[in-house]
């Protein structure tokens, strides 16, 4: 094999494996975006309908559609620029390296011990507070205009942080790994018209920055000590302890790829 095609087919595998890796961050964020997942979806449906007005010869039906194909991209890209540009701005902010630190299993142990004893004395107590857990997004967008503060997570900081009428109360806070970054936080509040008039600002925020990202947010009602968590564009409300405890280990748990599940299924199929 000479050097020519050699640098052919590493051109080659480098042009595929960009096209890869856009596809996969594309895909990966659009799950956490329930606009866009809707969008996705009803772009397959107009392509399946499209090809089955081809198969069955409906003429009218494949006119429609195909004006439908040539000027859709271009109304989708005006009508759901916001959608659009939070995607992006979602791949531009995952770290493709991972974590900032990947915790051992003694370290997710003691995150998880820290935050559950601050929140039971935050729910017994009827403390309000929202913890955001940093994963493979950066919210470092949301981290450079609050108080930093960069210490080990301990069940003392928070409660000391959320303390009621204290100046960094309000606002939530930010992990990153088995450190507290930042207090104070400010983060867009979700617009979904499904969730409950009745649920404040701080469950609003939380499912806000769920939807956006892949952060995990816990919640703590100030009015009634409910406690909730936000994950994967999802809110649990109003969960028990043993609850919460479980939904908060399972989101901590570094999680295979899918691709890698799907073919281990396939292989166990096979045997």
């Amino acid at each position: 094999m000479t050097l020519a095609n050699i640098w052919d087919v590493a051109t080659k595998i480098i042009d595929i494996g960009i096209v890869w890796i856009v596809f996969y961050f594309i895909l990966k964020n659009i799950k956490n975006n329930i606009k866009m997942v809707l969008i996705f979806k009803g772009v397959l449906l107009i392509l399946v309908i499209k090809v089955l007005s081809d198969v069955l010869d409906l003429y009218t039906v494949g006119v429609i559609l195909q004006y439908c194909l040539e000027w859709g991209p271009l109304a989708i890209i005006v009508i759901f620029q916001p959608e659009i540009r939070s995607v992006l701005e979602s791949i531009g902010r995952t770290q493709l390296l991972g974590r900032h630190k990947i915790l051992t299993i003694d370290e997710r142990e003691k995150v998880v011990y820290e935050i559950m004893k601050s929140i039971e004395y935050f729910k017994r107590n009827r403390i309000g507070a929202l913890i955001v857990i940093e994963r493979e997004i950066s919210l470092q967008e949301y981290i450079e205009p609050a108080t930093k503060i960069y210490a080990d997570l301990s069940s003392d900081l928070l409660e000391t942080i959320f303390f009621p009428n204290g100046p960094l109360h309000d606002g939530g806070v930010i992990i990153e790994g088995d450190r507290i970054t930042a207090a104070g936080a400010v983060f867009k509040t979700s617009m979904n018209p499904s969730i409950s008039k009745r649920l404040g600002t701080r469950h609003r925020a939380a499912l806000g920055i769920a939807e956006e990202s892949d952060a995990i947010a816990l919640v703590v009602s100030e009015e009634s000590g409910r406690i909730s968590v936000a994950v994967d564009g999802e809110l649990n409300y109003n969960l028990s302890i043993d609850e919460f405890r479980m939904i908060l280990i399972d989101a901590l748990n570094p999680k295979p790829e899918v691709f890698y599940e799907a073919e281990d299924k396939k292989s166990a199929g096979d045997e």
